[in-house]
């Protein structure tokens, strides 16, 4: 063979070239790489090794790694070189086509600093605290080595600015789940929410991406002063739909119309005959209203009232009033229940008097006994 046969064709490299090469030795500050078509050794410093600060070069490479590098300077000896440039240029190309379409990706968190999170992307991403969650986080550290899924929201290679955020991804989802929701409800039907947020006219409650708004008139059957004493953030409660109005993302919700009515089951709580405690909630001419279970009132009419001839109820009766009263008749399907106060009262002594008198003082003996008064009347 000839001596040219054996001479290895050596190519002359100058700063900005790309080329390729292997790693050959990992050192704690730099990386040793043969370089092909070329006798002389490359040299990646660590700082040339990644977008992101790193302890030590074996954290971004390994030996036998193929790796594609840009000469940043050529020495008698030796090819300085960057892993970072040639990572930075590809990213930069990538990460603009995904921020023209909007995409979401998935990163590995790689450091919590100062006012936020970094990725590494082939160049820094910067995610700020601001744009992590769509709620406050006190306290970042548990993030770092999570996976998340970011979008872009400003992207600047001149500047090597290149922003992240994953609470716009959540706020997307959200978003979607809020629709889907949405269009799936419809009046009528009964639903399982979770009570997000107590206000002083109703609670908001959760059904799984959207809150509808029970109104303190739709908590309870009973008079509710306070949500606060009906209902408490966090808990789980049946809902039914009443109203949703899709234009302006507003779903109307009851709980009352989930439970059993005042109504229900008073045959059996009342039965005819039975003797209960309420109270005179309302005075009408023809007689008195009076609540013996929550939202349930009976009529004790005018006539029921007391054993005497009255003109009102007002004379003998005043609203509030505690009374006992006794079950005439119930109808449970026409929620009517008709009571009497005067079958629990006595009669007046007059009506309860026995003039009935004994056998010995019948016959002519009462008129011996009306002689003898008179007797003594005249001494």
């Amino acid at each position: 063979m000839t001596e040219d046969m054996n001479q290895i064709e050596v190519k002359n490299f100058e700063i900005g070239d790309t080329v390729t090469g292997k790693v050959t030795k990992v050192e704690e500050k730099q990386v040793i790489v043969d370089i092909q078509d070329s006798k002389l050794d490359g040299i990646i410093p660590i700082s040339e090794l990644s977008s992101l600060h790193i302890e030590k070069a074996s954290d971004a490479v390994a030996e036998g790694d193929a790796l594609e590098l840009e000469v940043l300077k050529v020495e008698e000896d030796a090819l300085i070189l960057s892993k970072r440039k040639i990572d930075a240029k590809k990213a930069w190309e990538k990460l603009e086509q995904m921020f023209g379409k909007g995409e979401i990706f998935d990163a590995e968190v790689k450091d919590v600093v100062k006012g936020g999170l970094v990725v590494d992307l082939g160049v820094r991403g910067f995610v700020p605290a601001s744009l992590v969650e769509a709620h406050f986080v006190e306290d970042f550290s548990d993030y770092k080595g999570r996976t998340l899924s970011f979008k872009i929201v400003e992207l600047d290679k001149e500047k090597n600015r290149l922003i992240l955020s994953h609470r716009a991804v959540v706020e997307e989802e959200k978003g979607r789940k809020k629709q889907t929701v949405l269009d799936s409800l419809a009046p009528g039907q009964v639903l399982e929410g979770t009570v997000q947020r107590i206000t002083d006219f109703g609670a908001f409650v959760d059904l799984g991406g959207i809150d509808g708004l029970v109104h303190i008139s739709q908590l309870s059957h009973e008079h509710v002063d306070k949500p606060a004493d009906v209902v408490q953030e966090g808990q789980k409660v049946q809902v039914k739909v009443l109203n949703v109005d899709r234009d302006n993302e507003r779903i109307s919700l009851s709980i009352k119309e989930t439970l059993p009515g005042p109504w229900a089951n008073v045959a059996e709580r009342a039965p005819k005959g039975s003797v209960l405690t309420g109270a005179v909630k309302r005075l009408v001419s023809y007689g008195a209203f009076v609540e013996v279970f929550p939202g349930v009132e009976g009529l004790v009419h005018i006539s029921q009232i007391a054993h005497k001839h009255i003109g009102t109820p007002h004379e003998v009766l005043k609203e509030g009033q505690e009374v006992k009263v006794k079950v005439l008749d119930v109808n449970e399907g026409e929620q009517r229940l008709s009571l009497s106060i005067k079958d629990l009262l006595e009669k007046d002594v007059e009506e309860n008097l026995d003039y009935e008198l004994p056998e010995e003082s019948k016959g002519f003996q009462l008129g011996e006994m009306i002689g003898d008064k008179l007797k003594n009347l005249r001494k």
